[in-house]
């Protein structure tokens, strides 16, 4: 995040952003929880939602059962590798829940975006009004192209994952 922001106050010439370095440190700070926000919302689809590949019987999304254990697990580790109290664990739960919701609500097209186009999703809005309101549309591009690398992020933690070992109960 800190280089994102670098890279939009050089491009935008909007130096102001980083003159107050308790007010910048803030701001890189609620721009990398909803980085984090965004890259776990992403991260938990591809592995509890998309297809993977199961052996030899066709790609499968993982049960639901799987998915909630999963997440639970992914969550815990979020929160011990962060070190939040339980109320910060909470929050960022809550924030998740939001972020799911509204992309449910979006219908969540996943196509390519145009580099000119900003993309329908929160972290771009909600980046975009933390980074610099008063240029939204700049701001919103911005963001956009900050969510694709954090999308490629998440796909690479998705395959580093893999498909799910079967479970010993059911055989």
């Amino acid at each position: 995040m800190p280089r994102f922001v670098d890279s939009y106050v050089v491009e935008n010439g909007r130096h102001a952003l980083q003159v107050h370095a308790s007010l910048y440190r803030d701001l890189l700070a609620l721009l990398q929880r909803e980085a984090l926000l965004a890259l776990t919302v992403r991260a938990l689809a591809i592995v509890c939602n998309e297809p993977q590949p199961a052996g030899k019987s066709k790609p499968r999304p993982m049960r639901r059962r799987d998915a909630t254990a999963f997440r639970r697990k992914f969550l815990a580790s979020l929160t011990r590798q962060q070190g939040w109290t339980a109320g910060d664990a909470l929050d960022f739960q809550r924030d998740l829940q939001m972020y799911e919701e509204l992309l449910a609500r979006a219908g969540a097209k996943l196509r390519n975006r145009k580099p000119f186009e900003a993309a329908d999703h929160p972290f771009v809005d909600r980046c975009a009004f933390l980074l610099d309101s008063s240029f939204m549309e700049e701001a919103r591009l911005a963001a956009s192209r900050a969510l694709t690398g954090i999308e490629e992020l998440a796909a690479q933690i998705g395959a580093v994952q893999g498909p799910s070992p079967p479970n010993p109960r059911l055989h």
